[in-house]
Order: C-alpha cells, then structure tokens, then sequence
C-alpha cells in the first residue's frame, strides 16, 4: 500500500502528468463550493437566530470568519509548496505555490473588509491598530509582496526561488495572527471555535459557518488548480508533451 501511495505521488509530481488530473478534479471541487456555500448561507442568514447582544450585524461572522481562517491556512499551504519546491528543486510545487498566492490574498482582504463592516457597528470605528486586524494587514502585504516579486524577476526559476524565502520568512506572521487575542489585550473577541475548548456558538451558528468555510476550502482548491493549469501552460508550452495535447484539441 505505502509503494502504491508513493508510485502515485512521484508521478503527479509531473507537471505532464497533474495537468489533466487538475483538469478532472476542477468541476468537481467548483460544484462542491457552490453547493456548501449556499448551505452555509442559506443556515447563517435565515435559520439561525439573531444575537442576544449584536443582533443581525453579527451574521457577517459567516464570510468574515472563513475567509480569516483560509487567509491563515492558505498562506502555510503556500509557503509549504513554496519550500518543497525549494529543497526538492520540484517544479510542481513551486507552481502550486504561485497559483495559491491570489486566492489567500483575496481572502486576506474579503477578511480585512468583513472586519471593517463589522467593527463599525460594533467599535463605532471602520479600522483601529488592534493586534489581530493590523498582523491581517501584514499578511496581505505578504501575499502582494510574494506576487509582486515572483512577476519583477524573468527567469522562473530564480522568481520561484526568491517567492520561496519571502514566503518562508512570513510564515512567522500567521501564529501572531491567531494569538494576538490571547498575547495582548486587543479589541478584537476571542475565538469562538477552538481546537482545545468547546465552542461557545449555539449548534445552528457553528453549522452555518462551517458549512461556509468547507465551501472556501473547495473553491480554493478549484481556483488553485485552475490557476495552476494556465501556470503549467505558460511554462511548459515549449514541452513535447504539452504540444502533442494541443495537436489532439485535449488541452
């Protein structure tokens, strides 16, 4: 079992080879999405019950959560193919790495926005240097600094391998993120979901964001392994392979 597994990792390692792989899998994971978003909406919009103490301002929660948690999880997902791609010298996934980079940085800044619609009725102010909020903002300059450096240098190689360190080096900023609540005394609220603890939503609240979050992790993919193929195209479109599918109209 543990050959098989390894057979079938070296050989989607190839970009030849995950190219129509990726191709199969982008329906599957865009359906996913809708389908759980809309779930996942349709529970923390209309059947769960208004806030006791923030009344219906509070249902933004339910884009402005998942979309915290995937910048966060995206981010670490990046900087791991990133650094696979550097130790292992493996095209893939430094590839991976770059297709990923739009979608947590999209996600960065639907957080940054949900939070500022949140924190007016909730503050009275659109944005303040709290902990939490300000880490968020770095992390989105991470994710503009890793695009903006990857595009300034020609050579693929080279803009993967400096992609690499910076993102490497940011990966300090995501446990300041999640912490920052419990490190220093901030005005944003503490975790209402938490691996150590029960969680402190009513059932129906929890079910709603989850089911939306479940709905980010598969449009990520899909738009990752979206974006990954029209990466594989660019870079390879010289390859014998990648010609031979064109000739045949299966690319």
């Amino acid at each position: 079992m543990k050959i098989q597994v390894n057979s079938l990792l070296y050989r989607y390692a190839s970009p030849q080879q995950f190219y129509p792989l990726a191709s199969k899998l982008i329906p599957w994971f865009a359906a996913l999405a809708v389908v759980l978003t809309v779930a996942g909406l349709y529970v923390g919009l209309v059947v769960a019950p208004t806030d006791w103490q923030q009344g219906d301002s509070y249902r933004i929660i339910y884009v402005h959560v998942p979309a915290a948690w995937m910048s966060m999880v995206i981010y670490l997902a990046m900087a791991f193919w990133a650094g696979l791609g550097l130790v292992l010298n493996a095209r893939l996934s430094a590839m991976m790495a770059s297709a990923l980079a739009p979608t947590g940085a999209l996600f960065t800044a639907l957080a940054l926005w949900t939070g500022a619609l949140w924190g007016k009725p909730t503050w009275g102010a659109w944005w303040v240097w709290d902990a939490r909020l300000t880490s968020e903002l770095i992390l989105l300059f991470l994710y503009i600094g890793f695009m903006t450096l990857q595009s300034a240098i020609t050579d693929p190689r080279r803009a993967d391998r400096a992609g690499a360190v910076l993102a490497l080096v940011g990966v300090v900023n995501i446990p300041i993120i999640y912490f920052s609540v419990k490190w220093w005394n901030t005005l944003h609220q503490g975790a209402s979901v938490s691996l150590t603890t029960a969680p402190s939503m009513v059932a129906v609240m929890l079910t709603g964001m989850l089911l939306v979050t479940l709905g980010a992790w598969a449009y990520s993919i899909a738009a990752a392994l979206a974006r990954l193929r029209c990466i594989i195209l660019e870079r390879e479109k010289r390859s014998p392979w990648l010609q031979a599918l064109h000739a045949g109209g299966q690319a």
